[in-house]
């Protein structure tokens, strides 16, 4: 059993707390410097060491730690964790019994109720991603939980927090048998190859899924596609999933080459019938604006923040610029999916870039649709920045 430590809340923070918000920030805690062990589990307590909450120290870059309960009484342990994950595969059911859909999110962190911790799908394989020294000294519960609860063919895990909150590099292998990779995972119909012990990323981003089905069924037919930031290409395949004409995937990574291809592959597609270029996507911008190529469909997903030998590139303040790249390509009364996983600003903020993206170029648009992430990344909707994604589908008017 880990050890308890007493912290005392400051009093603007207690409100929060009781209504439920599951993060544990410095600041919110008078006595910070009682935290010594991560995976300790914490008391929370206002000034009068009245309970308030409780939950377990874990570094990340989000917080100090997350709430798991508000019931004092209530322990932290192999039945907790049975209970939460057990009750998160529960709402899940309809896409286990989804023949077209063999991958997706199984445990959502805070929104399934234990912060720093997901767990994902990929048809028999599950991938555990820890985000914090804290949460990942309580592996035995969660591994224990799967053993109980899930057939699995075999178990990996990302441990997502080294000294910068990313990746650390290690064999990813867990329990049970070894992936022969790539393994094929079906999304709505569509095939993706996934490796799940090739580094930080498996090969798809499942949180994407819902535009990954709208680009397929509602805005490809018969279009130009170009697809920059492309990563493995998987936007491009349900473009040309979709009846597009030609896509063209730009990303700088130069793996991505080789696993575009394979995504076109696995799913019967030519893909020497579409474009694959790997450079920088504003190089690829400047010279598309220099050979007037124009597209009827742009799909602009860019990381929060990425840096190349020439340019740095922030969300946050650069994503009005990106657009305006973007609107001069695109064909009027074409489609432009803009979407950010940047969890730094809301979709109030989001559509502001849009807007001023739109004046600064001289042109109109109209929304068509907006989402954010799907149902299985369940989230609060009491505290709406923890739902990161946002995506706006709109028309370039003129």
């Amino acid at each position: 059993m880990s050890k308890t430590i007493d912290l005392q809340v400051n009093a603007k923070n207690i409100a929060d707390f009781k209504k439920g918000y599951p993060l544990i920030l410095r600041d919110a805690i008078i006595n910070p410097q009682a935290l010594t062990k991560e995976g300790s589990i914490v008391r929370l307590l206002d000034r009068n060491y009245k309970f308030v909450a409780k939950g377990y120290y874990g570094n990340q870059n989000k917080g100090i730690g997350w709430v798991l309960t508000q019931k004092e009484e209530e322990e932290i342990d192999f039945d907790f964790f049975h209970r939460k994950i057990a009750k998160a595969f529960e709402r899940r059911d309809t896409l286990f019994a989804d023949p077209e859909t063999t991958t997706f999110r199984v445990f959502n962190g805070e929104g399934d109720g234990i912060g720093g911790l997901t767990i994902d799908y990929f048809d028999g394989f599950y991938m555990v991603s820890w985000y914090s020294e804290g949460i990942y000294s309580l592996k035995h519960h969660v591994y224990g939980v799967l053993d109980k609860i899930a057939s699995y063919k075999g178990i990996y895990e990302k441990k997502r927090f080294d000294g910068k909150g990313e990746y650390i590099e290690q064999d990813d292998f867990v329990r049970g048998e070894q992936g022969d990779f790539p393994i094929i995972v079906k999304e709505n119909g569509m095939n993706f190859a996934v490796n799940l012990n090739d580094g930080a990323m498996t090969g798809i981003f499942l949180d994407q899924r819902d535009v990954r089905e709208a680009i397929r069924d509602k805005y490809s037919k018969g279009k130009n596609v170009l697809n920059t930031f492309s990563y493995t290409g998987a936007f491009s395949v349900a473009a040309a999933l979709g009846g597009a004409v030609k896509t063209t995937s730009v990303d700088l990574a130069k793996r991505s080459l080789a696993k575009t291809i394979e995504q076109f592959s696995v799913n019967g597609i030519d893909y020497e019938q579409q474009d694959i270029k790997v450079m920088d996507v504003f190089d690829y911008f400047r010279y598309a604006k220099r050979h007037e190529l124009k597209f009827d469909l742009v799909v602009l997903d860019p990381p929060s923040f990425a840096r190349s030998k020439k340019y740095t590139f922030s969300t946050a303040k650069d994503y009005p610029a990106l657009l305006m790249d973007a609107i001069a390509i695109t064909e009027k009364n074409g489609v432009i999916v803009a979407s950010t996983n940047n969890a730094s600003f809301g979709m109030k903020k989001f559509k502001t870039f849009i807007d001023e993206a739109f004046k600064k170029a001289g042109s109109k648009y109209k929304v068509l649709e907006e989402s954010s992430l799907p149902r299985d990344f369940r989230t609060n909707r009491d505290f709406p920045e923890f739902n990161y994604l946002k995506v706006v589908i709109l028309q370039k008017l003129k």
